[in-house]
């Protein structure tokens, strides 16, 4: 009888077919211990990624007021400039200056800092040009005054320094 199970059994056996079987189980076995492993990983990046995004939502959340705050140091800038021009004004310039003071050291406990960017080469990142001077002291874009200074929110460009840019005089006869 060739319909016998056991006939079947002994034929598989003689052609090498469980070998063959169990070569495929440890290859499904290796693909799916290679998919967990990946699915592993994946979890744990998107775990780090959203904890770095609450971070950042932490450390960044009082942006929008701190931007609000730059015009009011604009400002304080401003009234010492006409204060200093003035005579007599001794006193108002050095309430004005502790007020300033106290505003600055408040934002920089909160992560804010003033930079600088004269005698700098230009930076698109980190200056906004609103000027072109022709220079033949200073290289061309370069820094040559700033209007506004720029402000950093734990490195992050709050407000870019407001600058004008030297330019080479045969630049603006062309």
């Amino acid at each position: 009888m060739a319909d016998d199970p056991r006939d079947l059994k002994e034929d598989g056996a003689a052609s090498g077919e469980p070998e063959t079987r169990v070569q495929e189980l440890e290859r499904e076995l290796a693909e799916q211990k290679d998919r967990m492993l990946r699915a592993m990983a994946e979890a744990d990046n998107i775990r780090r990624r959203a904890q770095r995004d609450a971070e950042d939502r932490v450390r960044y959340a009082n942006e929008s007021l701190l931007r609000e705050l730059i015009p009011v140091l604009d400002n304080l800038d401003r009234a010492l400039a006409s204060a200093r021009a003035a005579k007599g004004a001794e006193s108002v310039v050095a309430g004005v200056e502790l007020i300033q003071r106290e505003l600055l050291r408040v934002l920089e406990r909160a992560g804010v800092s003033r930079y600088s960017a004269v005698g700098q080469p230009f930076d698109p990142t980190r200056h906004e040009a609103i000027a072109r001077v022709v220079s033949v002291d200073a290289a061309p874009d370069t820094v040559v005054s700033e209007t506004a200074p720029g402000y950093l929110l734990h490195g992050r460009i709050l407000r870019p320094a407001m600058v004008a840019v030297a330019a080479a005089p045969d630049e603006d006869a062309a």
